[in-house]
């Protein structure tokens, strides 16, 4: 009886390794999966309205496989690229709408290697907008979001954005960020009245064209 138990449990051992084997070695033959990394660079941070930028970076390992780029923003886009040689991708992508954008790239898993995600960079979008300024004259007086004017006040009036509303302002090579803080102006065809202390920030004549982010 002691024999045929023996015998027995051999068999299903002879049965049961060349499987395990297998398996083992089919495991061994599937490729690992690695981490990757992947880079992402904007041409310009500043651009006008309808313009546009080269989004561009590399995937390493330099494996063909497809790279998604995100845009969010006022007028948000998704794309999808394969990467080139040397896992090199670029794509130009135009603002329709002036605001600020946060761009990220990502590298979408493949057989090899685990998905990744590029640091987020930044534009911003302007258009031409008309200004002039407000502020002599004026200072101690009440303003339309709540506070008082004073000759170091920074912020722009603005007919119809709310009050508070970041607006990025450019002139010359100079910039600006500062918030809504009043009505106005109430002269036809213009955009904002800055503060003098803005005014003085970027140069600004007191009228005239300048770059706005909204």
């Amino acid at each position: 009886m002691m024999r045929q138990t023996l015998f027995a449990a051999a068999a299903a051992v002879a049965v049961l390794v060349p499987g395990l084997a297998a398996a083992k070695q089919s495991a061994e033959s599937r490729p690992k999966r690695v981490d990757s990394h992947i880079s992402l660079h904007i041409t310009r941070h500043d651009i006008r309205r309808e313009g546009s930028v080269v989004l561009h970076g590399r995937v390493r390992p330099a494996t063909a496989r497809r790279v998604k780029i995100v845009v969010r923003g006022p007028r948000g886009t998704l794309a999808t690229t394969p990467t080139r040689r040397r896992g090199i991708f670029k794509v130009r992508w135009r603002a329709s709408r002036a605001g600020a954008y946060r761009v990220r790239a990502y590298a979408v898993h493949s057989r090899r290697d685990r998905a990744s995600a590029s640091p987020v960079r930044r534009l911003t979008a302007y258009r031409p907008a008309e200004a002039s300024y407000y502020g002599p004259g004026l200072y101690g007086n009440g303003v339309a979001c709540g506070g008082t004017l004073q000759p170091g006040t920074l912020g722009v009036a603005h007919k119809t954005l709310p009050c508070g509303t970041k607006v990025r302002l450019r002139y010359h090579g100079r910039a600006v960020t500062v918030p809504v803080i009043d009505r106005g102006p109430y002269v036809a065809g213009r955009d904002y009245d800055l503060t003098e202390a803005t005014k003085e920030r970027l140069g600004f004549p007191g009228v005239g064209v300048l770059l706005s982010s909204r």
